[in-house]
């Protein structure tokens, strides 16, 4: 299959997530759509796999499926393609995935790890031939496609998941748990910091003193050359063209760049906002304001914060959702009321307060809850974050990081950079996909393609 320039696309139509969830008894669980089933009914058939990125992230994705039959590999750097052969000598290999589409009929499944301007562009293709989607987060580049991702999910009826691994552990298994059977009483108030200080730096010293990979403040204006093996212009994709630097590849320097992602807010905000996304069903904000240092056309900041509000959600009170991003810290944090993890989510209910991160949380105030007795877990056990992936393929049930749950937190993370880019306090359309009382921020809600590139 092509993708083959398009002058413009159908208007996007949605139902809300909250239309979308269904009363269950296991929390998080209820907002998949079941996907199909594989050709093959045993469990012990394997899929067919085929792998889109294979180098960095995509290795190590690959390396948790390689149990399955890899039979196709693909990527833009020949060095990586040829690593990832050496292990799957029967795999076909391709560097323009767009290629490896014309042989749809050779696989079940997609892994797709590319750099997050391409993601859509690798997955779509799939959806719409139905075949099963893993692809790393975030989930799409802007806004725009992340929605058409999550439609195009939902006609497929595929097993899909975002790579957003800390979902699988039990640590935010038993947070959801606690938040929805009201431990801490009605959340009104959440807080997320991550203290990772990538990006726009305002001086040399204070990149070196972040440990920020590289300090940069505009484009290079010069090329450097291009390394052997890396075909560029596929690296590039749909992106604006512009000339090879080494500020941009190898290694994560391309996600400061907006051509190529949109910072730590949406990269971090995969796995931080997720537990808050889940615990609270979270789906469209009705208002979304950023601050944080000047803007940089080209790179996005390395501290930040975004504010949230959300409305009523079934039973759910309205809450409001702060994302604090390196040196920003939530008030509370800064006075030394709670403790100083160096990331967190911190939810404050009517009763109390619950801090988590990745993989333990507290009850706040300690001495209120020193005879408090947590819920019975109620949430399954993941079978792993890719197994989950695997095992949904094969048998049709439900994985809990489906692109339906993924897309709305997707295009709520890519909202917050949207609202620092116009600095201005968004009112959000969701139904039209559109900031009403800012139209200057359109170009950050959906792009034009480079000249043979669209997402059809």
């Amino acid at each position: 299959m092509s993708i083959d320039e398009k002058k413009s696309a159908p208007k996007l139509q949605s139902t809300s997530r909250r239309e979308f969830l269904q009363k269950s008894t296991i929390a998080g669980l209820a907002t998949f759509a079941a996907p199909s089933i594989l050709r093959a009914a045993n469990l012990n058939d394997k899929l067919n796999i085929a792998i889109i990125g294979s180098g960095g992230r995509g290795g190590a994705n690959l390396s948790n499926v390689e149990s399955e039959n890899i039979v196709a590999l693909c990527d833009v750097n020949e060095n990586n393609l040829n690593s990832a052969a050496q292990k799957h000598p029967n795999a076909k290999k391709f560097t323009d995935f767009r290629e490896l589409y014309d042989h749809s009929k050779d696989f079940d499944a997609v892994v797709v790890s590319t750099c997050e301007h391409t993601h859509a562009f690798a997955t779509l293709p799939a959806l719409q031939m139905g075949k099963h989607v893993y692809c790393e987060k975030p989930l799409t580049y802007n806004i725009e496609e992340a929605r058409r991702i999550r439609l195009a999910a939902g006609e497929a009826k595929v097993a899909t998941q975002m790579g957003t691994q800390i979902h699988a552990g039990d640590n935010y298994r038993r947070v959801v748990e606690l938040i929805q059977t009201g431990a801490i009483g009605p959340v009104t108030e959440v807080h997320v910091w991550v203290s990772r200080v990538w990006g726009w730096q305002a001086s040399e010293e204070e990149s070196k003193k972040n440990n920020d990979i590289v300090f940069v403040q505009d484009r290079p204006p010069n090329p450097d050359p291009i390394p052997a093996g890396l075909d560029w212009d596929l690296w590039l994709g749909p992106a604006p063209e512009r000339p090879f630097n080494n500020v941009y590849v190898p290694g994560p320097k391309w996600y400061r760049w907006w051509d190529f992602g949109n910072g730590t807010m949406s990269d971090l905000g995969s796995h931080w906002v997720d537990l808050p996304f889940w615990a609270l069903k979270l789906d469209r904000p009705l208002t979304v304001e950023a601050e944080g240092p000047p803007r940089n056309s080209e790179i996005a900041p390395a501290s930040m914060r975004a504010t949230y509000e959300y409305g009523r959600r079934g039973e759910m009170s309205p809450v409001t959702l702060t994302w604090h991003q390196g040196t920003y810290k939530p008030k509370i944090w800064t006075e030394g009321d709670i403790p100083q993890w160096g990331s967190g989510v911190l939810f404050i209910g009517e009763k109390g307060m619950l801090l988590s991160d990745y993989g333990n949380y507290t009850l706040i105030p300690e001495k209120d809850f020193t005879d408090f007795v947590p819920p019975d877990p109620y949430i399954p056990k993941s079978l792993g974050h890719h197994a989950e992936w695997v095992h949904a393929c094969k048998t049709g049930e439900p994985t809990t990081c489906n692109f339906e749950y993924a897309g709305w937190l997707t295009e709520a993370n890519h909202l917050g950079n949207v609202a620092y880019r116009t600095g201005k306090k968004l009112e959000w359309d969701f139904e039209n996909l559109k900031a009403n009382n800012a139209p200057e921020a359109e170009p950050f809600i959906r792009r034009e393609y480079r000249k043979g590139w669209s997402l059809t």
